[in-house]
């Protein structure tokens, strides 16, 4: 028996666990060691992809034992059986409806996620950062072309356009979408009901986990539906604005090794 059985700590990945260096420190693997050694489950809730996560595991040492929640809860996949719990995708409708909208917004990019392949409608300074950060090779197509279904889209340009883009979207689809900022350039768009908190929630039942001794990690918009499960919702100093006045409990940056802060938190508690 250890001191964290039963408890459930979920961590956003970019910019919560993985620090501006685009690293995990030692200070956080030896803190998820420490957790999972005494008997909690430990997991990372990502906007990435399958494809552009599990490179990360190798690289980082990534440590965890628990289904992680991927493409902005999209998927929940189980590492330790190396398949996939749960895989949404977008309703069919949607390569017409992205066609209108960036008829609309023509200064629009965006990720269209098909299988392990990521397809991309106009990329630009931000398409070509983003999959440079996260190890994707775009496929450039015509929406029309880019083969479905699409596990998640991602809209891309500057925060104030995206907002605008945004409400058009969500005023043509919205009963079929969620549309979420996972950074000030970055909107996830996933199949009605995928989130990130509805897949934690899913993960947590699966492991008979009680909801007081849940807790979640995250920086920004896209988290907040995971924050709102917390017991403690956690957020690294570095966090958005949207999370700051939603209320999370902000902690050290995320280059100060924030998740080792919360486990430290944690360890007090139980």
């Amino acid at each position: 028996m250890g001191k964290f059985d039963g408890v459930l700590f979920f961590a956003d990945y970019d910019d919560t666990l993985y620090n501006s260096a685009h690293t995990v420190s030692p200070e956080n693997r030896a803190a998820v060691r420490y957790f999972i050694e005494n008997g909690g489950y430990f997991s990372i809730a990502t906007g990435r992809a399958h494809r552009t996560f599990t490179p990360q595991i190798e690289k980082e040492g990534l440590l965890f034992n628990a289904p992680v929640v991927l493409s902005n809860g999209a998927a929940i996949y189980d590492y330790a059986s190396d398949r996939y719990l749960l895989d949404s995708a977008l309703p069919k409708g949607a390569p017409a409806v992205l066609a209108q909208l960036c008829g609309e917004f023509p200064a629009l990019g965006f990720e269209a996620y098909h299988g392990e392949d990521i397809y991309v409608h106009n990329p630009n300074r931000i398409t070509r950062e983003h999959l440079a950060k996260v190890g994707g090779t775009q496929i450039p197509a015509p929406i029309g072309e880019m083969p479905t279904p699409w596990t998640k889209v991602i809209l891309q340009q500057d925060e104030p356009y995206l907002k605008e883009a945004r409400a058009r979207l969500l005023a043509l689809w919205g009963d079929s979408c969620e549309a979420i900022f996972s950074n000030r350039y970055l909107l996830e768009v996933t199949a009605k009901g995928c989130d990130k908190g509805a897949m934690a929630a899913k993960v947590a039942g699966l492991l008979y986990i009680d909801r007081k001794n849940l807790y979640c990690m995250g920086d920004n918009e896209n988290d907040i539906p995971m924050l709102a499960l917390s017991a403690i919702p956690f957020a690294p100093a570095n966090c958005s604005q949207a999370v700051r006045d939603w209320g999370a409990r902000i902690l050290g940056h995320c280059d100060d090794h924030a998740v080792a802060q919360a486990i430290e938190i944690l360890d007090r508690l139980y």
